[in-house]
């Protein structure tokens, strides 16, 4: 929602203040130029990247559109459910819970967090080292740098769509050049018309140059920067999963290696320890 309304707000300034000092809007239409600038960059973008690069992009392009799922009752619902597990690993040792990784769609304590549930991502992240927990043939260390090298693989693969997209935003305004280049050209051939004709074709020639700025910094560029900011939240979930995960390696009781997994948060979706002790008190009473 924040995307179309940032497009408004561009085009309502831009378009606006060239309505209001005296400037014709009709003028600014120029679909051919559209086609030269969006029709280069198009072809450049199939062949600056790969299939799997061009497939995660287009993927990525909806989530753009979309408000965060990351917010602080998503992170409530993946903290109780680490609780409640590693509960049952202290009361009931590690094999009490293989039943739960092998079928965690049908596990009674996945299925109670449907919002976790939904990303398969973190559900296999999260039964994957459960799983060599319960084999027992692995100490913290090899399984935090095995964490560690798992969680930089996502976020080199969710990067991909970020650099795509910079790049595209990088090259319209020399598209932009390359329409307006073509227009000059057209006016040059045609220096013998009258000059309120050849004044025609060179502001048509500069709304190239225009557009191609406009469409880099005010469409395209603040895509990227959005794609961005969505890998970095969508990191935080498998870092509390990671911190929560070794605490309890480590000795750590679950209450306590819960909240090293809170601590890890943005404090704009961290819950206050009061408010994660209450959810996870509700989920007991289910």
């Amino acid at each position: 929602m924040l995307v179309i309304i940032g497009y408004v707000v561009v085009c309502a300034s831009v378009f606006g203040g060239f309505a209001m000092a005296g400037g014709h809007l009709a003028a600014l239409f120029q679909p051919l130029e559209l086609l030269m600038i969006g029709g280069a960059a198009l072809g450049a973008f199939f062949v600056g990247n790969n299939g799997k690069s061009i497939k995660a992009t287009i993927q990525a392009l909806p989530s753009l559109f979309k408000g965060s799922r990351f917010n602080r009752a998503l992170y409530m619902d993946l903290m109780t459910l680490l609780f409640e597990i590693l509960s049952k690993v202290r009361k009931e040792g590690l094999m009490s819970i293989e039943g739960d990784i092998e079928n965690s769609h049908d596990s009674p304590i996945f299925s109670k967090y449907p919002t976790v549930m939904s990303d398969h991502h973190i559900v296999e992240f999260m039964t994957d080292y459960l799983r060599l927990m319960v084999s027992g043939n692995m100490d913290a260390f090899q399984i935090e740098n095995l964490m560690d090298n798992e969680i930089d693989t996502h976020h080199a693969e969710g990067e991909v769509p970020v650099h795509c997209m910079a790049k595209l935003g990088d090259g319209l305004p020399a598209f932009g050049i390359v329409a307006a280049v073509m227009g000059v050209v057209h006016t040059m051939e045609s220096v013998g018309i009258p000059p309120s004709e050849l004044g025609m074709l060179i502001a048509h020639a500069l709304v190239g140059t225009f557009l191609g700025i406009l469409l880099a910094y005010g469409f395209v560029g603040p895509l990227s920067s959005l794609l961005e900011q969505k890998l970095h939240e969508s990191s935080k979930m498998f870092q509390c999963v990671k911190v929560t995960l070794l605490a309890s390696l480590n000795g750590y009781a679950p209450a306590l290696a819960v909240e090293f997994g809170r601590k890890v948060l943005f404090s704009t979706e961290r819950p206050s320890f009061s408010e994660l002790e209450e959810h996870i008190k509700q989920s007991k009473s289910k």
